[in-house]
């Protein structure tokens, strides 16, 4: 799926700060290790820092996690397991739609992840600006 999906190459073209750096995704084992797609350390003795590294990451990775739980929990029937069918629905579409009504919704009512972070989401003028 991640090869179909030409995100790996699209990051090689559009993911660079203007320095020429380049920004990464931070996704699970499951993936590649790349410049571009950072994974966790793993099948090898592990040093300190790296161990420090899965660690922080796992944190960061879990608050992620809590999002998709969210819209989940406000839109019910975004359940993929109970309620789609990913060839007979507008699955992607009808999940686009339910995030970025849950982000409206953390601009009025903080959620967990802004809490964790100590951050104030925007107001929702300069979210849909």
């Amino acid at each position: 799926m991640l090869a179909d999906s030409g995100l790996l190459q699209d990051l090689q073209r559009f993911a660079n700060s203007p320095a020429g750096n380049p920004f990464c995704l931070y996704g699970d084992p499951a993936y590649p290790h790349r410049i571009y797609l950072q994974t966790p350390f793993r099948n090898r003795a592990l040093t300190a820092p790296m161990i420090v590294f899965n660690q922080s990451m796992s944190t960061v990775r879990e608050s992620i996690e809590w999002l998709f739980n969210d819209i989940v929990n406000y839109f019910k029937f975004m359940d993929f397991k109970k309620n789609l069918k990913i060839s007979l629905s507008s699955v992607g579409k009808m999940y686009v739609v339910c995030a970025i009504l849950r982000n409206a919704l953390t601009c009025l009512y903080p959620n967990q992840t802004s809490q964790y972070f100590n951050l104030d989401p925007p107001t929702l003028q300069d979210y849909f600006a």
